[in-house]
């Protein structure tokens, strides 16, 4: 994995999105069991306290579960991967629908462009 970060939000943050979003692509299957904090701290270059608190978030989230003797694992409740999936694409296209926005252009306008692009694919 490739973490990336910004200085707009905090790290810990930043790194619960990636790796949600490396849950949601199927990197991280359902059922399957998640690198330990140790090991994605190094791989992400963070402090593990930092790294600790994002796979919190996950769990608080409900896409990861936590187990003394098998580590963390991804949830296997694939509603709840559908869900946070559906979620993540809607703010997607609220972000997208809010910058057309500001350039002047309708969720009309908004709908063409979309069409237009898929066309060119």
């Amino acid at each position: 994995m490739e973490w990336r970060f910004t200085d707009d939000r905090p790290i810990w943050q930043q790194l619960t999105d990636q790796l949600t979003l490396s849950i949601l692509k199927g990197e991280y299957p359902p059922g399957g069991r998640l690198p330990p904090v140790r090991e994605l701290a190094a791989q992400a270059g963070v402090n593990p306290n930092t790294m600790q608190r994002a796979l919190a978030q996950l769990e608080q989230d409900g896409l990861a579960v936590a187990n003394r003797t098998t580590g963390r694992t991804v949830t296997e409740d694939i509603q709840v991967i559908e869900a946070a999936a559906k979620e993540r694409a809607k703010a997607a296209v609220a972000a997208c629908l809010r910058i057309l926005s500001e350039l002047g252009y309708t969720p009309s306008d908004a709908l063409v462009f979309l069409k237009e692009e898929l066309n060119h694919e």
